[in-house]
């Protein structure tokens, strides 16, 4: 049975949360560790970390920040490191955590997100439209960048 939780709920399972991103996405373990300390604050809807549990271990995880690392500023907050462990894919978990955080988001008063990807049909799935190109942080092509609105 999985089981999704906000992590400002569950600070107990913030350095776990912090280097599982890490390793999945490699981004360095302090910046999430950073961005988690703000979350658990809870003095602003931005940012936010989410984890689908199976009893102790992480099978999926996603988090919402200002801008991933990409130049269109203005389209923020943006759904970021969206992981699913491969044994756990295919049951339906990203979506459950995209609405999860999406219904979220609308609670804190924030009813649009955006999300940067490279997959052409997974997220449309889930409600999410293209919006444009964009362009990555160092990175010689084009990025897709979809939106979510409640």
């Amino acid at each position: 049975m999985i089981e999704l939780i906000k992590l400002r709920e569950h600070s107990e399972m913030a350095e776990q949360a912090a280097e599982w991103f890490h390793r999945k996405w490699g981004v360095p373990l302090e910046a999430y560790r950073d961005s988690i300390e703000v979350c658990l604050r809870g003095e602003e809807a931005v940012p936010q970390w989410y984890l689908a549990m199976d009893a102790d271990v992480i099978a999926g995880g996603l988090g919402v920040i200002e801008n991933d690392f990409h130049d269109r500023k203005d389209l923020s907050p943006n759904v970021c490191a969206v992981y699913v462990e491969e044994e756990y894919r295919c049951q339906g978990i990203a979506g459950k955590l995209l609405q999860y955080v999406c219904d979220d988001m609308q609670e804190k008063g924030i009813p649009t997100l955006y999300l940067v990807t490279d997959h052409t049909s997974f997220y449309e799935r889930y409600g999410w439209e293209f919006l444009c190109m964009v362009q990555g942080d160092g990175e010689p092509d084009m990025t897709r960048m979809y939106v979510h609105r409640q």
